[in-house]
């Protein structure tokens, strides 16, 4: 018979004297740093530090080692604290682990990051690794060693700080191998889509893993979980009105706060970034304006909103047309773009851009390579309705209008469709 006894976590059990640490009160954990307990109010990024503190969050996650002592230090300056990402390479990467000389090159590599930022006030957490798969086939067994020599020589080197890993959506599989196979002190999930689903996916495992978690990235739905596309495989973004709606929507009903092993969670993307669109995302602009969703993360964060508000977007019509609509347009043809608004009196000024849509995929993702706008079909006015000529070439497009307010701040929308040539 064999008998398989499961932990929480396995923690060493002197952490009297830790900086960070995790300890199981009664049946739930709780997070303590210095002594005190320490609820994370977390984003995920590594910029707009003080907008986060403004806002009420205390703490950032980061995925890689880049720029990593000015980011301390601005945490440090900003009372925020950091999970700092170690980005080793995935499972998959057999021929990687199956070479002794390149897994000891990468051990050293964190081991040396480990040490030198090991006592910065600003370090909560080390993360192994980003959305890893874990799979049981003993084929796996040097990814193991080498995930397993890095959290004992964290363990040893840095006992003041837990270590993590991230699991994409809900895997049971990957969360049963790391319990059994692993040494981590939590566990923390990426979750968008799916976190509607996450109370009943941590009830469905409790007989065998209860223990402390986070939430390492959540948010609106991805371009990747069934959004909806175009005829020809453009996926159609909501306004930034509704994806505040929806971060605050789904923090309320579907974050699992209440569970005993709930630690904390970050909002999915604290900066600006080209996932999809460059606004898919991002919650600021690449001049620090903020959009609607950072009003949605002070009031999860404070129970209290901006004294501002944002312009608030209901829709963008083409030629009168929605996204749904598959908008087809012939080259040169001129067309009408206009954005309908619930509020009329918040704007300052209209940024009316187009883009050759996003077209390169690489697994099925688009790619984070910045985008550049057709520079003759940039026009900045306050109006809500503008004229354009279709480009020449065949292919996708999409009009974007980021509506700015007194305050900087900004709401966004946009409309994909479709050039077609007569050659």
């Amino acid at each position: 018979m064999i008998v398989l006894f499961f932990v929480s976590c396995n923690q060493p059990k002197d952490t009297t004297s830790k900086k960070v640490q995790i300890k199981e009160i009664n049946g739930s954990y709780k997070l303590y740093k210095d002594g005190k307990p320490y609820a994370i109010k977390g984003a995920a990024g590594d910029s707009h530090f003080q907008t986060l503190k403004e806002m009420g969050g205390n703490t950032i996650r980061v995925w890689d080692t880049t720029r990593l002592a000015v980011i301390l230090d601005s945490a440090e300056a900003h009372q925020l604290t950091v999970i700092v990402g170690l980005p080793i390479f995935n499972s998959d990467y057999t021929t990687f682990y199956a070479d002794p000389a390149k897994v000891e090159a990468q051990h050293q590599a964190f081991k040396a990051i480990v040490n030198k930022y090991k006592h910065h006030p600003s370090i909560l957490m080390w993360c192994i690794g980003n959305e890893l798969d874990f799979p049981f086939k003993p084929s796996y067994h040097n990814f193991y060693d080498a995930f397993n020599q890095l959290t004992d020589m964290i363990h040893q080197d840095d006992p003041d700080h837990p270590i993590t890993t991230t699991v994409l959506n809900f895997n049971k599989k990957y969360i049963f191998n790391l319990i059994a196979r692993c040494n981590l002190d939590l566990i923390s999930f990426n979750v968008f889509g799916r976190i509607t689903y996450l109370r009943e996916d941590l009830k469905s495992i409790s007989w065998f893993w209860n223990g402390p978690f986070m939430v390492t990235e959540w948010g609106i739905d991805g371009p990747w979980e069934g959004t909806p596309q175009t005829a020809w495989g453009a996926y159609i973004e909501d306004t930034s009105t509704k994806k505040a709606e929806q971060y605050q929507d789904r923090f309320l009903k579907y974050m699992p706060v209440e569970n005993p092993g709930f630690l904390g969670a970050f909002a999915f993307f604290w900066g600006n970034k080209q996932e999809g669109t460059q606004s898919w995302f991002s919650m600021f602009d690449e001049h620090n304006g903020k959009s609607q969703v950072v009003d949605a993360m002070k009031y999860l964060w404070t129970g209290k909103h901006l004294e501002t508000s944002f312009p608030q977007v209901n829709y963008m019509l083409l030629n009168e047309k929605g996204a749904g609509d598959n908008i087809l347009l012939s080259a040169g043809q001129t067309f009408s773009a206009r954005v309908l608004l619930l509020n009329q009196d918040k704007i300052k000024y209209v940024k009316w851009e187009l883009y050759r849509e996003d077209w390169y995929k690489k697994n099925n993702l688009h790619s984070d390579k910045k985008l550049q706008p057709l520079s003759q079909q940039i026009k900045t006015d306050h109006f809500l309705e503008n004229n354009f000529v279709a480009p020449d070439v065949e292919g996708p497009y999409r009009v974007f209008a980021t509506i700015y307010d007194d305050h900087g701040n900004f709401s966004t929308c946009n409309t994909p469709f479709y050039v077609v040539t007569d050659k």
